[in-house]
């Protein structure tokens, strides 16, 4: 279990997380979300237990994650969200030399070995000669191999083609189905929607919403596209029922849905004479961005 009771760490000008509370139970999936400088990365360092919070507490599985932070990063698998490997290394090096960091002794584990052949890696050549995408493989490869218990993943997918990024999101959901705690920071709205029971938006170092990722979706707007064959009747129909209706165009309309409503749509369209209706859903990307609005200002990511 991650959890955060009033965690606050604090820079100088002002800025850092202030009065963070959250938990993530064992088998779920948070996902982390927030522009750049919104917290995300503070937050992670004090749970791996890089900065000693100014007030408040980090705890993993119940152990400080200051106090006892050499007992938690044994059970840590950690993924940044810029990897620095030592450049003359080779791949084989690297992973033998964190192996044996973390007590481990003699060949690959079956584990590694596993992990090599999911990501399709061959880690025999030097790391310098390494694509963004190899070395962000290598970089899963050694957070996961010794099967920690807890997972802090930020940017996870970074520099993966979509087919490594699909075995990625597939590899996640095994390891919740086994039991671990995972927290993902992320701009990666699809992996976010396809990976996390949960959903934290930060701005500006304080939580601004926290909510089911199932609930969001359900939340989110639908923008139906109808063509009827008497608009003028579709339009008077659906205003009726309590829609915003804009003006047709070749008999088309565009009417935006929220999730409660959509039961009311469907009986206020069962009436008409329907030529063509299809969906387009708000993405989570698209109500990430409510949150961010304040006032009409819109904030860019």
């Amino acid at each position: 279990m991650i959890e955060a009771q009033g965690l606050t760490v604090t820079y100088p000008g002002g800025k850092g997380v202030f009065g963070l509370d959250f938990q993530i139970g064992d088998g779920k999936t948070m996902g982390y979300l927030g522009p750049n400088g919104a917290g995300k990365t503070t937050t992670i360092r004090a749970l791996l237990g890089f900065m000693r919070p100014d007030s408040g507490r980090a705890a993993i599985d119940g152990l400080d994650c200051f106090a006892d932070a050499p007992r938690i990063q044994r059970r840590l698998g950690y993924i940044p969200g810029e990897i620095s490997f030592p450049e003359k290394m080779c791949g084989c090096e690297f992973l033998r030399f964190m192996h044996a960091m973390r007590g481990g002794r003699g060949k690959r584990s079956a584990r590694e070995e596993e992990l090599l052949a999911l990501f399709e890696l061959d880690p025999s050549g030097r790391i310098d000669k390494f694509s963004k995408g190899m070395k962000q493989k290598l970089g899963i490869v050694a957070a996961l191999m010794h099967d920690p218990q807890v997972l802090i993943l930020d940017e996870p997918t970074s520099g993966l083609d979509p087919l490594m990024q699909n075995r990625f999101i597939a590899l996640i959901h095994r390891e919740r189905a086994r039991g671990k705690t995972i927290l993902m920071s992320s701009h990666g709205f699809e992996e976010v929607e396809k990976t996390c029971d949960q959903v934290l938006i930060i701005r500006e170092g304080r939580i601004i919403h926290e909510d089911r990722a199932e609930t969001l979706r359900r939340s989110r707007t639908r923008t139906y596209l109808l063509q009827a064959a008497q608009p003028a009747r579709a339009a008077a129909v659906l205003a009726e029922a309590g829609f915003t209706v804009p003006a047709a165009e070749n008999g088309s309309f565009e009417i935006p849905v929220a999730g409660d409503a959509v039961d009311r749509f469907i009986k206020a369209v069962a009436t008409l004479q329907v030529v063509d209706l299809n969906v387009k859903s708000q993405s989570l990307e698209e109500l990430f961005m409510r949150f961010y609005r304040q006032d009409g200002e819109e904030d860019a990511l």
